[in-house]
């Protein structure tokens, strides 16, 4: 067997996992009947589509599949973030002193996931949403602007998330 069909294996396997998860998180069930029905949907759906999910040149089983005690970690302070910023926008709303602005910055991660994840955080967060990503470059609405110098607006807004996400993915 050679590396590449051991890698399409490893690909197929993890997507179902992806996708097992989901369909757990959907249907809200651990019955026999519907994590089997589950499992071979994902299976299939996995089959067909693992190229669109990881792309063959993904670096590295790191890379796709996060640290648990990290992610764990990750969420809870994404949530207490949400619910911190919530207020924060609230004020900045009622009070009228906000100064609404979109900045370019870069981001560090290298996976794509990770990136993702990055983007996905600053969109849930009261007062940002990400607009674009391109490679390693975001932009980004940004509610209460402070500054407009990209490294710095980009510091700002991403805080503990990208070193967090850089733990949490490698």
């Amino acid at each position: 067997m050679t590396s590449a069909t051991k890698w399409a294996i490893v690909r197929v396997l993890i997507t179902t996992v992806y996708l097992m998860a989901g369909w757990i998180l959907f249907t809200g069930s651990v019955s026999l009947e519907s994590v089997l029905m589950g499992v071979a949907f994902a299976g299939v759906v996995a089959l067909l589509t693992f190229d669109s999910f990881i792309v063959e040149s993904e670096a590295s089983w790191k890379s796709l599949v996060p640290r648990l005690h990290w992610a764990v970690a990750y969420l809870a302070l994404l949530l207490w973030k949400i619910y911190q910023s919530s207020f924060a926008v609230a004020w900045l709303i009622l009070s009228g002193r906000y100064q609404p602005r979109v900045v370019h910055f870069r981001t560090r991660l290298r996976s794509d996931i990770a990136r993702a994840a990055l983007a996905t955080s600053i969109t849930v967060t009261p007062g940002t949403v990400t607009l674009e990503m391109n490679e390693d470059h975001l932009i980004v609405h940004w509610l209460d602007a402070s500054t407009s110098h990209s490294r710095y607006a980009g510091k700002l807004i991403t805080g503990w998330m990208e070193p967090a996400l850089r733990k949490l993915w490698g």
